[in-house]
């Protein structure tokens, strides 16, 4: 079969490897589409982890091979949407719902041969018997496109739901692209009000379609101001961009008592350590920074006791919520969160490495890049 595989940093080829045999209990998938994820994107580009390996786990496609033990509910011939990883439900991890720190979730049940690494940029994948609870049949009427967001839409609605929030709070979504959209609309959804703000106006006029009461340029001058005037009282900020800068601004902004939720800071790395001084009081950052750009290029300090006396929460939300599967295929194959607008840019399997390209730097019109293995490899 064809596959991109990883040889290195920035080194993605398209070669002939083995159809991944499968144990009793297991199945073979051929992958439809896959979508391109920004966790796979900094692996490839900074050669985070050893090749070779076969990236992809946003993965939908068509049961070819049903090995003994797999169970009834599987045909060979079913559209499913594939999860990766499945914890276990038993351990210290799990029984506090931290499930991305269980060590059996740690482990990649997906591959197309090498080391497991979700194996969606492959004609095939074998689903390891631990991953097939995570397994959901797509719906006739729904696309395959829509069964690979089943994964990324699970991981917004846990980091909504990691807000204590209620219906009727204000939410400040940093960030409009796939992701923070997503955020956008769940939100929006369960009663929030939503300010967006980010760098393209394609995708502010996105976030007002999409549910957001006001959306705002995040390098536009007095953006504290027009932030204060759009939302006097701001509840919680999620942060859907890489950005030290955004996480300082906006722990500026939210309220006492306001949480701040960090989505998009997945690389370790000495620059994701923030700056600290418990002693600058918080309200200098405004009088000294008037915009984002400002914030940008010479971001304040973080200070402490907005985090003590202040009570504000300062979050992490990674990866998915097993249990949360069914809520969110409910969500999408209902369409009442339709995320077929999302996906604006298709690549057959050997163009894998222009799609990794456009998903890194987006355009103006580019939103949700899909490796889509219906079109030709021409």
């Amino acid at each position: 079969m064809l596959a991109i595989v990883y040889r290195g940093a920035d080194d993605l080829r398209l070669e002939t490897v083995p159809v991944p045999a499968i144990q009793p209990g297991e199945l073979l998938v051929k992958v439809a589409v896959c979508g391109v994820c920004p966790t796979d994107i900094k692996k490839i580009h900074l050669g985070a982890v050893p090749p070779p390996r076969i990236f992809g786990h946003e993965t939908a496609g068509v049961i070819a091979k049903i090995g003994a033990g797999a169970g009834p509910k599987f045909r060979i011939g079913d559209r499913v949407a594939l999860h990766h990883h499945v914890p276990c439900l038993k351990c210290h991890f799990c029984r506090h719902r931290a499930f991305a720190q269980c060590p059996q979730y740690k482990r990649t049940g997906i591959t197309a041969g090498f080391e497991p690494a979700g194996g969606g940029y492959a004609e095939y994948v074998r689903v390891m018997r631990f991953v097939l609870p995570g397994v959901v049949k797509i719906p006739a009427r729904n696309t395959f496109a829509e069964g690979a967001m089943l994964e990324p839409v699970n991981t917004v609605l846990k980091g909504v739901l990691r807000l204590a929030l209620q219906p009727g709070d204000t939410v400040l979504v940093i960030g409009q692209g796939p992701i923070g959209l997503m955020f956008t609309r769940l939100l929006q959804l369960r009663g929030m009000k939503v300010i967006a703000t980010d760098l393209m106006d394609a995708r502010l006029k996105l976030a007002r379609q999409w549910g957001a009461a006001a959306a705002f340029r995040a390098d536009a001058p007095r953006l504290p101001q027009k932030l204060a005037a759009a939302a006097p009282c701001l509840d919680a900020a999620v942060i859907a961009v890489p950005s030290q800068a955004a996480v300082l601004q906006a722990l500026d902004l939210v309220r006492g008592s306001g949480q701040v939720l960090l989505f998009a800071h997945t690389h370790r790395s000495p620059q994701t350590r923030l700056p600290l001084t418990p002693s600058t009081p918080s309200h200098a950052s405004h009088s000294s920074y008037k915009s984002y750009k400002s914030y940008k290029s010479h971001p304040p300090a973080l200070d402490l006791a907005t985090i003590c006396s202040d009570e504000k929460d300062l979050l992490g939300s990674y990866s998915s919520d097993f249990t949360l599967q069914a809520e969110v295929a409910r969500l999408i194959f209902s369409r009442k969160l339709d995320i077929r607008p999302l996906i604006t840019h298709h690549f057959p399997l050997a163009r894998t490495p222009a799609a990794i390209a456009l998903a890194s730097a987006p355009s103006a019109d580019s939103l949700k890049v899909i490796v889509n293995q219906q079109l030709t490899n021409e």
